[in-house]
């Protein structure tokens, strides 16, 4: 063996150990950047459970406030129905007293003013029974259409609460 041939062999040994300690290390590092990025999507993987639960969390609240809005404005269309209901009745029972002539409708009149024509006395009659201001009874028709536009204004009115209160309700949950 020449020395040609041993410094040969002595740098392919060199290199084959310098191969084998490349690898080596390769795998070292492999070992332990795989184990660094295990933890890595460890951590990760639990601050994605973490913002879940999170957002699960918010959810049911959110979803919580919206049922009790829901159960409130239930509760408050119940009522204005019933209002609603109870002045319709009224309405009723006061449209069929009028009508049955139970109950009549009248007005002052007054008695100082020369132009309006009106024949009523300013006294009552000595059989009458009403004292104060003189009134005039209105024809039973006319007494039914006030009723009406009485009983649409009442409507009117109880729809008005129940908007105002479905707007304030509303409007203290945001």
């Amino acid at each position: 063996m020449t020395s040609v041939q041993k410094l040969l062999g002595v740098l392919v040994l060199a290199g084959l150990l310098i191969a084998v300690g490349a690898a080596s290390a390769w795998k070292v590092q492999d070992w332990r950047y795989g184990k660094q990025l295990a933890e890595q999507a460890r951590l990760h993987q639990d601050d994605l459970a973490a913002i879940s639960s999170a957002a699960a969390t918010q959810q049911r609240a959110e979803q919580d406030k919206r049922l009790a809005l829901e159960q409130r404005l239930a509760t408050a269309d119940k009522s204005h129905y019933q209002e609603l209901t109870n002045a319709q009745k009224d309405q009723a029972r006061l449209r069929d007293r009028l009508a049955t002539a139970d109950l009549r409708l009248s007005v002052l009149v007054d008695a100082a003013d020369a132009a309006s024509g009106c024949a009523v006395p300013a006294t009552p009659a000595t059989g009458g029974v009403v004292h104060g201001a003189a009134r005039a009874r209105l024809d039973p028709s006319h007494a039914q259409r006030i009723i009406s536009i009485t009983d649409d204004g009442d409507r009117g009115l109880i729809a008005l609460a129940a908007c105002q209160t479905y707007v304030k309700e509303i409007s203290t949950t945001k």
